[in-house]
């Protein structure tokens, strides 16, 4: 695993998602916003949606299932996926990475769900 900065820009994100297009690096990014966030639009490579309001649920096998993979949380703002990122690292997770600024401070490519159609700004 190569190790990445516990928090990372949203330009580094951007740079990092290009990163792992050319395989160059593995991660995965994953949003800890609500479903109706997600469905408002969301980065482009986001690998699975993982709600804070279900974190009880999904928390500890998740933890165990990535405890040897680069994971960056993503979410609004920061806040969010900052305290996943923090609880993770507590809890003995080496990986794991805080997106600060949040899908609020990224100028990548957002995919807005319509229907069965998607749309890239």
């Amino acid at each position: 695993m190569q190790k990445i900065a516990p928090e990372i820009t949203s330009k580094q994100l951007i740079d990092l998602l290009e990163k792992r297009s050319k395989k160059e690096i593995d991660f995965l990014l994953v949003d800890v916003r609500e479903p109706a966030e997600y469905a408002m639009g969301y980065i482009q490579g986001v690998d699975i949606l993982k709600p804070t309001s279900l974190f009880r649920q999904w928390a500890p096998s998740f933890l165990e299932e990535t405890k040897n993979k680069n994971v960056i949380f993503t979410c609004r703002t920061g806040s969010r996926s900052g305290q996943i990122q923090a609880i993770f690292s507590h809890n003995g997770h080496q990986g794991a990475i805080n997106h600060i600024g949040g899908i609020m401070s990224y100028s990548g490519q957002i995919t807005i769900p319509k229907g069965d159609l998607y749309e890239h700004r």
